[in-house]
């Protein structure tokens, strides 16, 4: 593990460009795809800064979410929905590289429906291997729709979870589980603030 201390935003951001750069190149040259999870909240915010300021071809990305809250996609609290509003689709990523939760369900559809979207990208029968996931970090400790003492901790038999209980609102969302996240080739944590500290 290696840890970064940034001294600013700039510095996080240049720091995330050069990870992100680098394994992309590394996962192209040996499978000719780069499979990228992100979370939304701030780690959001650096993924599309960083991005933005990138010059490589982006074409051959393939970006998930590890978690997504079950709310319409024009919602303020929809991952996609951020995305697709700001200027990382616009000027740099096409729609069609996303995949995103299917709306007008209920979170434990939404969770099995994803999983099913998961398997044309990863092998069924064993967990996904992400390239990379860039994972936030909430105040209480949590990750991806993880949160401290809540069963969630617990599961090992699916790939995405629903859980309709979020202590954080909205409260229906669906989340990576952590033998996914454990599985990742690399997990990349974004953490600022005094509050995250």
């Amino acid at each position: 593990m290696t840890v970064i201390m940034a001294n600013g935003v700039n510095e996080v951001e240049s720091n995330l460009k050069s990870i992100l750069e680098r394994v992309s190149k590394e996962a192209i040259q040996a499978n000719d795809v780069f499979k990228i999870g992100i979370s939304g909240g701030s780690a959001l915010t650096y993924f599309t800064n960083s991005v933005l300021s990138m010059q490589e071809d982006l074409s051959k990305w393939k970006i998930f979410f590890c978690d997504e809250r079950v709310v319409p996609e024009d919602s303020k609290d929809s991952t996609y929905g951020t995305v697709k509003r700001g200027k990382l689709m616009r000027d740099k990523l096409d729609e069609k590289q996303f995949i995103k939760i299917k709306s007008g369900i209920n979170a434990p559809e939404a969770a099995a429906e994803y999983i099913q979207q998961m398997e044309q990208y990863f092998q069924r029968g064993s967990l996904p291997d992400f390239d990379l996931l860039l994972l936030g970090m909430g105040p209480d400790g949590h990750v991806c729709s993880l949160f401290p003492g809540h069963k969630l901790l617990d599961e090992k038999d699916v790939w995405v979870a629903p859980i309709e209980d979020s202590p954080k609102p909205p409260p229906c969302r669906i989340t990576l589980t952590f033998p996914v996240i454990n599985n990742a080739r690399n997990c990349v944590f974004v953490a600022t603030g005094e509050e995250k500290a």
